[in-house]
């Protein structure tokens, strides 16, 4: 819900106005919004910041429908996939055409409990996983450019998805010699106070492949800026950018 609402408030300041209540299906409001946008200079913050605003989907026992398909009723029912969950209902719906009088629901609820959990691990575990296999993929790319755009920024840096794979990266603020930065958590944007460069989310960027360190599963890039000059090392006496949050 507070995702959800600060999500609101951010599209606002475009003229875009999020509806979605009890009365009217998120699914709904969300395909609306996307087919404003579209093609618009802020598609790609906002089609970032809904994706990030949606709740992460859960088993329950309790029937509380799907928004993303904006089903009021839905259950958990895959093929041929076949998760547990999956054997679950199979097994109600086996037990049930054959007459079978009703399970315990605290039993299941647990079980979908333990599900839930357990998915959540799976995903950390595949994305580990993914991570290293594009740390890897990168090695051999040090000092390469590429095209990409702004996927995340935070106080200490701005993490950039290459166009053409998909990899992500970051890129420390401690390495943007150019100006110093001030982060404003509220607007998802860096500003340089020199220059008055700002990037924020869904922005188009060039990266260049600084560092990639396999056992850490991290990557580093550098910004290419067109009025920039190259360097991989500060220059003497100059002095390492600095971040400040806006209050």
């Amino acid at each position: 819900v507070d995702k959800l609402q600060s999500f609101r408030q951010f599209i606002l300041r475009f003229g875009h106005v999020f509806k979605a209540s009890e009365g009217r299906p998120v699914a709904k409001e969300m395909n609306k919004l996307f087919q404003k946008v579209k093609g618009r200079p802020e598609e790609n913050v906002v089609t970032t910041l809904a994706v990030r605003s949606m709740a992460k989907a859960y088993y329950t026992t309790n029937n509380i429908g799907h928004y993303g398909l904006a089903f009021p009723y839905y259950t958990h029912f895959t093929s041929p996939i076949r998760r547990y969950p999956d054997m679950m209902v199979h097994r109600l719906l086996a037990r049930y055409l054959e007459g079978g009088k009703t399970t315990d629901k605290a039993t299941f609820e647990a079980l979908c409990e333990h599900a839930s959990e357990r998915e959540v691990i799976a995903a950390e575990a595949e994305r580990a996983s993914i991570k290293y296999k594009m740390v890897e993929f990168m090695q051999a790319r040090l000092g390469e450019e590429f095209a990409g755009h702004i996927s995340g920024i935070t106080e200490w840096g701005i993490f950039v998805e290459i166009d053409e794979n998909h990899i992500e990266g970051l890129v420390a603020m401690r390495d943007m010699h150019d100006d110093f930065y001030d982060f404003d958590p509220a607007e998802y944007t860096v500003t340089g106070r020199s220059t008055g460069r700002r990037f924020t989310l869904g922005d188009a960027v060039r990266i260049r492949v600084k560092r990639a360190d396999l056992q850490k599963r991290q990557l580093d890039f550098d910004m290419v800026l067109p009025d920039a000059p190259r360097t991989d090392t500060p220059q003497r006496g100059h002095r390492s950018p600095q971040v400040k949050r806006r209050r």
